[in-house]
């Protein structure tokens, strides 16, 4: 109504107006009137308002499209969200429609416009107009609508956008532009934006400052600052990629990302060879880490009790959120690949996560956890209960790497086949951490001694109990395999 009567009062006082611009208190001009002026001087017949119909529009937010022109909307959406979507749900539940008037198809579109006089005319002198203004009475938000949708009845040129810069975030809600937005604002060359910041004098001086008249005539372009805000509502509905904090927890399985970046975890590699995460930082560029989760306490690099960002090598702490503890080592050192030692003693909260993390890179070498309880003097049955309890953690752990769910990068080998030839996986491994600088394996890691390990095996049968993951390791081979590797290895060209 406010439109209608503004409108009415300006066509009736200025005769000699060819286009009304619809602006709010919260505009500001951005290019001095008189482009604006000489620029619809140039379109005199052209009507510039974002009109598009119901099935095309993709910026209502609410799930309300065609139903704003058929249901009624007695209660407030901000005020009385609760009574709003249950009318509306009782509304489509019985059917209910309300018939839209004879030769009107709906559109939508910005409610700032700026019309020709004779479009503007022919809207507010219909003879149907009493009609219309009563049916969208009742129509959702008729400011985006009754003007948009009148116009296509009567215009007859039509340049469906808007001449005014808005920009709307994920509810729907308009963009406030501050002192910091003033090169965005000049960049997008329109003639008025909406809202500004009431207290925004920067801008207020800038652009209201007389102009010096040596500007060249452009077309207003906000598509130079869409991408801009594009990933200014990316970032805030979605957040940066493995990040968590107070004011950012998304919900499980609806991150942008579980982790920030990739790193690799090494199942069963320090069991089977000596001073393996020695040996690794020589070869990739990254922190290698002993066992993160280990059950004393975290093993950092280097020995470091203390990790970016603070970060404790205290089990306790660790173990009340693994999850947390994981994500923030990877986030506090971005830019660095992190790497880390894993078996069935350590804490196993955690393998649903990385089996499902797109950026984890899990090597597994399974039944490398009985080498320790191999060379153990203990009594047998103690030896025999503990590997029944770490192989089925080992196969649980398995279970998940091999489910339908799996996004890792997992690649499994038995202790039986990897002895047969170490240097063929740690080169795929190696490659696939640091494929810029790959290069070829000179030296393997040193192995663990296996004498006796094959005949270990065939005790914990005869005890009864069944070793599942170790492969087709031999009973009396152990020996040979030991001295072929013992050394220092070398891969000869």
């Amino acid at each position: 109504a406010a439109s209608q009567s503004a409108a009415e009062q300006m066509l009736a006082r200025h005769r000699d107006v060819r286009h009304v611009y619809l602006a709010s208190g919260s505009c500001l001009p951005l290019r001095p009137v008189s482009e604006l002026t000489e620029y619809l001087a140039a379109r005199p017949h052209t009507d510039f308002i974002e009109s598009v119909t119901t099935t095309e529009v993709g910026w209502t937010v609410g799930g309300i499209d065609i139903e704003r022109f058929t249901l009624r909307f007695p209660f407030s959406w901000k005020k009385q969200r609760r009574y709003f979507d249950r009318y509306v749900e009782l509304q489509r539940r019985i059917g209910f429609k309300r018939r839209i008037p004879d030769g009107l198809v709906p559109h939508l579109g910005s409610q700032w416009w700026c019309l020709t006089r004779q479009t503007l005319s022919a809207i507010l002198e219909d003879p149907d107009r009493s009609l219309y203004d009563r049916y969208f009475k009742r129509v959702w938000i008729p400011d985006e609508s009754y003007f948009q949708t009148l116009t296509r009845l009567y215009a007859t040129s039509v340049e469906s956008r808007s001449l005014t810069l808005t920009k709307f975030d994920f509810q729907g809600k308009p963009h406030i532009f501050y002192d910091d937005h003033l090169q965005l604002l000049r960049r997008s060359d329109c003639f008025v934006a909406r809202k500004i910041w009431p207290k925004a004098d920067k801008l207020y001086r800038t652009f209201l400052a007389p102009s010096n008249g040596s500007s060249a005539m452009a077309e207003p372009n906000p598509a130079k600052i869409d991408r801009l805000f594009s990933k200014s509502i990316e970032r805030r509905t979605k957040g940066r990629p493995g990040l968590y904090m107070q004011s950012r927890f998304p919900k499980k399985d609806h991150e942008n990302g579980k982790t920030s970046a990739p790193y690799s975890i090494f199942h069963g590699f320090s069991d089977l060879f000596e001073n393996f995460e020695g040996w690794l930082s020589k070869y990739v560029a990254a922190r290698v880490h002993g066992h993160l989760f280990a059950p004393g306490a975290a093993e950092f690099a280097g020995g470091e009790t203390m990790f970016n960002g603070g970060l404790t090598d205290s089990a306790v702490l660790r173990d009340y959120d693994p999850r947390a503890f994981l994500t923030n080592v990877i986030w506090n050192s971005r830019g660095e690949r992190q790497c880390f030692m894993f078996n069935p003693r350590d804490n196993q909260d955690n393998n649903w996560f990385t089996a499902t993390d797109p950026n984890a890179q899990i090597s597994v070498i399974t039944g490398t956890w009985a080498l320790p309880l191999s060379r153990k003097n203990e009594n047998f049955t103690t030896i025999r209960r503990e590997a029944a309890r770490l192989q089925k953690l080992e196969l649980d752990h398995l279970a998940i790497l091999q489910s339908m769910y799996v996004k890792a990068r997992v690649r499994i080998w038995s202790i039986a086949e990897f002895v047969e030839n170490p240097m063929e996986p740690l080169q795929t491994i190696i490659d696939e951490i640091s494929p810029r600088n790959a290069r070829r394996l000179t030296e393997a890691p040193q192995m663990v001694d296996l004498t006796g390990f094959g005949q270990f095996l065939q005790n914990l049968k005869n005890q009864g109990m069944q070793p599942l993951v170790m492969g087709d390791f031999p009973l009396d081979d152990g020996a040979r395999r030991t001295d072929t590797r013992r050394g220092r290895p070398y891969l000869v060209k």
